[in-house]
């Protein structure tokens, strides 16, 4: 279930689009998977401190690995956090082409005179490292990437969202993020901003509706085409 049709009336009343990255704009571990890059931050974080590890070896997610580490201890989450930010670059190199439609998402975004800030989880040295890549500097105003040694301010806080706005010299509540996860609708609902959410996986579309996101589709095409007339 998607709602394509709500996709103009969403992105009509926005005035600056965040495109969260991994997903939207990126499959960041399509070319290094994430399994494998959070089994090697787990040998770290095993290294040092085995009931933490013990606990990261139940998640194939890195960003939770990450969070494990900070909660074991700041000088440990730090040391993670610079493995992590490393694999995250050298992922990105090897991730392919940006997702289908980002491009030109991100184009008629600009195009229409809205600025658009990429806001993640990952870092922000990923995040411009693809851009360049990719030659999609030009589309992008601002990048806010993981809060460096406080993984608490990450999405679904709204912290990242925040900053986005306030760099943008914008109200927080006339953005909207488009999101392909929870941690995305959630970080939206509470800094009062619209949400599109970004179902590229069958099962999203349902989870989306039920956290109430503003708007659904499984195309990120269908979002350029909707900027194109918003």
């Amino acid at each position: 279930m998607t709602h394509d049709d709500q996709l103009p009336a969403v992105l009509a009343n926005a005035q600056v689009i965040f495109f969260d990255f991994d997903g939207p704009v990126c499959d960041v571990f399509a070319g290094l998977p994430a399994p494998q890059v959070a089994k090697q931050l787990t040998a770290l974080v095993s290294s040092q401190d085995a009931a933490a590890g013990a606990k990261a070896a139940e998640t194939d997610d890195p960003i939770e690995v990450l969070r494990i580490a900070y909660e074991a201890s700041a000088e440990l989450g730090e040391e993670v956090e610079q493995a992590l930010t490393a694999a995250e670059v050298e992922a990105v190199t090897v991730a392919g082409p940006p997702t289908p439609g980002a491009v030109e998402a991100l184009q008629a975004a600009h195009t229409s005179g809205r600025p658009v800030a990429v806001v993640s989880n990952n870092s922000a040295e990923c995040v411009a490292g693809f851009m360049e890549l990719h030659g999609l500097g030009e589309h992008v105003a601002k990048i806010v990437g993981r809060p460096t040694g406080q993984p608490h301010l990450m999405k679904p806080n709204p912290f990242p969202l925040i900053t986005a706005a306030e760099r943008m010299h914008m109200d927080v509540t006339n953005c909207t993020l488009i999101g392909d996860s929870l941690t995305d609708i959630q970080a939206a609902h509470a800094a009062g901003t619209t949400v599109i959410g970004y179902a590229n996986k069958p099962h999203k579309a349902d989870l989306f509706a039920k956290a109430q996101a503003d708007a659904i589709t499984d195309d990120m095409q269908a979002i350029a085409d909707a900027l194109t007339t918003a």
